[in-house]
């Protein structure tokens, strides 16, 4: 795992030799270490065995969707249901909406796609770690990295909630989102805003993505997810996390 203020490692995940170089040299030059692997199941392997290198490793991967053995989506679940919530920066040549929507949903925490600038996903690195980096620091007045939801303790530092003896980890996406609306509770925090400041996109973008992953929070932080009494949904509006009492 890299050293506090050491350079960020980086894995690239591209069988496209020629890209994958490109990309390398391009990152390398921005002061980031990078690793390159071009195989679906040996990027499963990294990700997702236990005490694989990449699961403390890396502090980003970017995978491509379209990989010999095994596909990005697949390889993004694998990782993710190992417990590996290293942030993930899809990279295809599919676009389309649907395409988009299916990589968030894999577990990525963003999505580029091909053909890109090499600017662009420059930009999309440094705000990939800005957002990790922001995610982990403290979301309340006193300083703390730990906050209480209800009955759950939750660790933005290591991307954590406990509730009792129960462990979840969060991917990026899952800790942003949350982080927001703990920052806002008591208010209600619109669908646009979530898209704009926790997934980057513009504000008008349809997706179900963000219904989706409030689903998933409150399987996280909720006695009855399907009767919600921390995060609700105010109809019409957005969602709410209630303040403590």
């Amino acid at each position: 795992m890299p050293e506090p203020g050491g350079a960020p490692r980086i894995l690239v995940v591209e069988d496209e030799a020629s890209l994958a170089r490109g990309i390398a040299f391009n990152l390398n030059a921005e002061g980031y270490l990078v690793d390159c692997i071009a195989d679906g199941r040996e990027a499963t392997d990294l990700l997702s065995l236990p005490g694989a290198r990449s699961r403390g490793g890396h502090d980003l991967v970017l995978l491509d969707v379209m990989l010999p053995n095994m596909d990005g989506f697949s390889v993004t679940r694998a990782a993710r249901q190992a417990g590996n919530r290293t942030p993930i920066l899809m990279l295809t040549a599919k676009g389309l909406p649907e395409d988009v929507v299916e990589g968030l949903e894999s577990g990525a925490d963003d999505y580029l796609p091909k053909p890109f600038d090499l600017t662009v996903l420059l930009a999309r690195v440094k705000s990939l770690l800005r957002r990790r980096d922001w995610t982990k620091t403290p979301s309340s007045p006193g300083g703390e990295t730990v906050v209480s939801i209800g009955p759950n303790q939750v660790d933005f530092a290591n991307f954590e909630i406990r509730r009792g003896d129960a462990l979840t980890r969060l991917t990026l996406l899952e800790a942003g989102l949350l982080r927001l609306l703990h920052e806002r509770r008591g208010t209600v925090v619109t669908k646009a805003e979530i898209l704009e400041k926790v997934w980057n996109l513009h504000p008008d973008t349809e997706t179900r993505a963000v219904d989706n992953f409030v689903v998933r929070l409150r399987k996280y932080i909720e006695a009855d997810p399907s009767n919600p009494k921390l995060l609700v949904t105010v109809r019409g509006a957005g969602y709410r996390l209630e303040a403590a009492d």
